[in-house]
């Protein structure tokens, strides 16, 4: 099954901004989809379906609480051919299993045809038992390297087995870079690589909503604004938001209520509750004046191969070019860089800190690319910056950079009760912990390497390679996290089987306990 829907894979129709979806082809660029479907931002009342057709259609959802039983319909409308089209189901019950089919018919045709029967869930009550799943980059683009279509679908075939009733990306899944380095400047072009993306998303998201996480390689991000609605920041923000219903403020959710010219709601950071659980996605790139990460047009800097002395002297903490953190810009080729400007905003940063503050949720979920979006490592690097408040050499600098700032962004997760802070961005598994709080980075879905990437980077914790994706299960007492190893028949072997745990651990609620109060030093008289 697996091989087959890899065989019929994407050509890209263009016609103006809209792309058509996949037909069938030959390479290796997914599984045709001629048609998709995928949930989107639900809540206690309603729920967003996004349709996307290779052929323009009429089409309509029908839907009810019994299986197989649609008592209710919405109005019919017509979905242009390439264009996604959004489905609003409302007037639903909390915390009530719903099932649904979307109905189609083609210019030329006198019945509808069902689609696939599927199903989702509105917001969950305290008390309830749930589930949710989280990958972390999937790099489409660095096929062979990082990314495997075969073993991407085996990902996600385990995920809708598991039903979770939502599904995170940690960014670094849609990269547009190769068209920025190309001067590709399209909406069609840039629109395409999201729609490609629907025809993996779809196995998961016609029944579980999307939520997406902003990373560095989609280069929807600030820096890039020049004022003008044809720059690669508007084409991503704009395909981001058309391809994929986001959440916005209203309802259930708080987030990002501030505009951008062109784009309008970036739909790029946003909160909400869900059981006994509070879900907040955060994100650097889009408020920040410089590049957070590379910049477009430009690969990353390589780090250079390193002797053996270096290794030994490296591993005994006795390099010469300071503290760890320094050493890992230097060879990262970014130590020239003030990271300070790297920021979530004002704006971006009160919302947070109300946010967390008002919840009393018994766990509390945080979700972003990275540490300030740019670096390598976890802990390592949470004491740095805005985010932990010191600079490269340990000078701490917070209330000098941030004067307007409650406190660096770690203690507010310290102390406002965070379990679990999850990060994609560094290509392996890996389970630490700091002050209480868990830091998580997640598994790449489909490297077919196998590789635990930037391991260097951590020095404490538990650390495992790719690839496969959490499943984390949320109690009244207890979250436990499960990393569920994905491997294509050919990778099986020993301590390598198709949908093993590899690493699991469970976590109880964290009172917010806050220490007395962080302010900025006296000044010297």
């Amino acid at each position: 099954m697996v091989k087959w829907l890899v065989a019929l894979v994407a050509c890209s129709l263009f016609s103006g901004s809209a792309v058509a979806q996949p037909r069938p082809s030959t390479g290796s660029a997914g599984p045709a989809s001629a048609f998709s479907q995928i949930l989107g931002r639900p809540t206690d009342r309603a729920v967003t379906i996004s349709v996307l057709s290779a052929a323009t259609v009429d089409a309509f959802v029908e839907y009810g609480t019994t299986r197989g039983s649609y008592t209710k319909k919405t109005p019919v409308r017509t979905v242009n051919a390439g264009t996604p089209a959004e489905f609003e189901l409302g007037d639903l019950s909390p915390s009530t299993a719903y099932f649904y089919r979307v109905q189609t018919k083609a210019a030329g045709e006198v019945e509808f045809t069902s689609r696939d029967a599927a199903y989702f869930r509105t917001q969950r009550k305290q008390g309830e038992t749930f589930t949710f799943g989280v990958q972390g980059d999937s790099h489409p683009e660095r096929l062979g390297k990082m990314y495997d279509p075969e073993l991407y679908i085996q990902t996600m075939q385990h995920v809708a087995k598991d039903a979770p009733d939502f599904y995170f990306l940690m960014g670094d899944d849609f990269s547009i870079e190769r068209l920025i380095e190309r001067g590709n400047k399209s909406q069609s072009a840039v629109d395409a690589i999201y729609a490609h993306q629907r025809g993996f998303l779809g196995l998961v998201g016609k029944s579980t909503p999307l939520m997406l996480v902003n990373g560095n390689h989609e280069q929807a991000a600030k820096y890039l604004l020049d004022g003008t609605a044809n720059n690669f920041a508007v084409l991503a923000g704009k395909a981001r938001t058309n391809f994929f219903p986001l959440p916005a403020p209203g309802g259930i959710y708080s987030g990002n209520a501030e505009p951008v010219e062109h784009i309008g709601l970036l739909r790029d950071y946003y909160a909400w509750e869900w059981g006994d659980a509070l879900f907040v996605v955060i994100d650097p790139y889009w408020h920040s004046d410089v590049a957070v990460d590379n910049e477009a047009g430009t690969r990353a800097p390589q780090q250079p191969v390193e002797s053996n002395r270096d290794a030994k002297r490296r591993a005994r903490g006795n390099d010469a070019g300071g503290n760890q953190a320094e050493q890992l810009a230097n060879r990262q080729g970014k130590g020239n860089r003030d990271l300070w400007q790297i920021t979530l905003g004002e704006a971006q940063y009160q919302w947070l800190g109300k946010t967390l503050h008002e919840s009393k949720a018994k766990f509390k979920f945080v979700f972003s690319h990275h540490v300030s979006g740019t670096g390598r490592g976890g802990v390592e690097v949470a004491g740095l910056y805005e985010w932990g408040g010191e600079d490269r050499r340990g000078v701490d600098r917070f209330f000098q950079m941030r004067p307007k700032w409650e406190k660096p962004i770690h203690d507010l997760l310290r102390d406002t009760g965070v379990t679990i802070f999850f990060q994609g961005h560094d290509h392996l598994y890996a389970r630490q912990e700091l002050d209480g709080v868990i830091y998580q980075t997640c598994p790449n879905p489909a490297d077919p390497t196998f590789t635990a990437f930037n391991a260097q980077a951590y020095k404490s914790g538990d650390i495992f390679p790719n690839s496969g994706y959490l499943r984390v299960t949320v109690t009244p007492d207890s979250a436990k996290v499960e990393y569920v190893r994905s491997f294509r028949p050919q990778d099986e072997g020993e301590g390598k089987t198709n949908g093993s745990i590899a690493h699991s651990y469970v976590v109880k609620p964290r009172e917010p306990t806050p220490p007395a109060q962080s302010k900025p030093p006296e000044p010297k008289r």
